[in-house]
């Protein structure tokens, strides 16, 4: 830094203010620094600078399910977002969630000596275990009903489901199904009260409801069921994923999409324009949601309460998937019970 200041023709406390992005340095000034800078390859000693401010400029990320879009993309935001604001992510990735992974996790980050922490949250598990943790930096979570918990970011995940439904309801659709993620996610759980709520809202049953697992074979066999019987004209799936399963399960039937039953996927996923046909589904911001976190800690450590939790809002993407029902498609007195809940 000395070498900077003085090819710069300035003190050493100037540099410093420009590195630290201070608004009292004119921009003469500043563009001088910042020119010895490149000229000599001038980097920051970090471990020498965390010994000054006792911050390592580091967030660790508590991060499972890694493999699936939501997650992924959450992440990615996360660490956009730190980069932007100088600090580096440091991922610690559950390939089981139990609590001893998690505090082994914890443990991982504390002798990071990282300032602050983000916990993914898509299992009910990994906030029970939080619940009992201490640590002494800030904690935010990202995920739907995270805010509930700890402070962070949600995605308003019922509001997306109540999108969804109320889109087939207006398009006179009456008996609609619903094929859920697995039951331990914490999103799965809220896009299924989202959708009994439009369905009960609007005065119809909610009585069609088959699991899946994300993964587009678990949306093909929940469509092989749903397809056995003609009571229901349109589905809401959980995910594009298993959207795909469900289109290629209705083809195989013989059937049309949306001639026959209409379909609503959820994330909103690149390929989802893509799909034959191109699937009407709910868009997430998956990546605001992690600078939303990121935002979070940092006004922690700028000595923020940082209580309120921010809710990122979805948004519905109409397609080709989804039309009025046929009159020959509508459910008649002989089409049978519905499809049993698949395990």
């Amino acid at each position: 830094m000395g070498d900077v200041a003085r090819m710069a023709g300035v003190s050493h406390q100037t540099v410093s203010r420009v590195l630290n992005n201070h608004p009292n340095v004119s921009s003469k000034t500043k563009e001088r620094v910042e020119t010895a800078i490149e000229h000599l390859g001038y980097r920051r000693n970090t471990a020498a600078r965390s010994l000054v401010t006792r911050r390592s400029r580091t967030i660790g990320v508590l991060a499972c399910e890694t493999g699936q879009f939501g997650p992924a993309n959450t992440l990615l935001g996360v660490e956009q977002a730190g980069r932007e604001a100088g600090y580096f992510v440091s991922i610690a990735n559950l390939r089981e969630v139990t609590s001893e992974s998690i505090n082994d996790a914890i443990a991982h980050f504390r002798n990071q000596a990282v300032d602050g922490m983000v916990i993914l949250v898509p299992h009910p598990d990994v906030l029970a275990v939080m619940r009992d943790v201490s640590v002494p930096v800030p904690i935010v979570a990202a995920g739907s009903g995270a805010g509930t918990e700890l402070a962070g970011a949600s995605l308003d995940q019922r509001m997306g489901a109540r999108l969804a439904v109320e889109h087939l309801i207006g398009l006179g659709h009456r008996r609609i199904a619903h094929i859920s993620g697995p039951p331990h996610w914490i999103d799965a759980a809220e896009r299924i009260k989202g959708w009994q709520e439009a369905l009960g809202a609007a005065g119809l049953d909610a009585d069609v409801l088959l699991q899946g697992g994300w993964d587009a074979a678990s949306g093909y066999r929940a469509g092989l069921a749903l397809v056995e019987h003609r009571t229901v004209t349109a589905v809401f799936v959980a995910n594009d994923q298993m959207a795909v399963g469900v289109l290629r399960a209705v083809q195989e039937a013989g059937l049309r999409v949306p001639g026959d039953i209409s379909v609503v996927g959820y994330d909103d996923q690149p390929e989802a324009e893509y799909f034959i046909p191109p699937l009407t589904t709910v868009k997430q911001d998956f990546e605001e949601l992690g600078r939303r976190c990121m935002e979070a800690v940092l006004e922690q450590l700028g000595g923020e309460s940082g209580s309120e939790a921010q809710i990122v809002s979805p948004r519905l993407v109409v397609r080709s998937t989804t039309a009025a029902p046929t009159p020959d498609t509508e459910p008649g007195p002989d089409d049978g019970p519905a499809p049993s809940p698949l395990n």
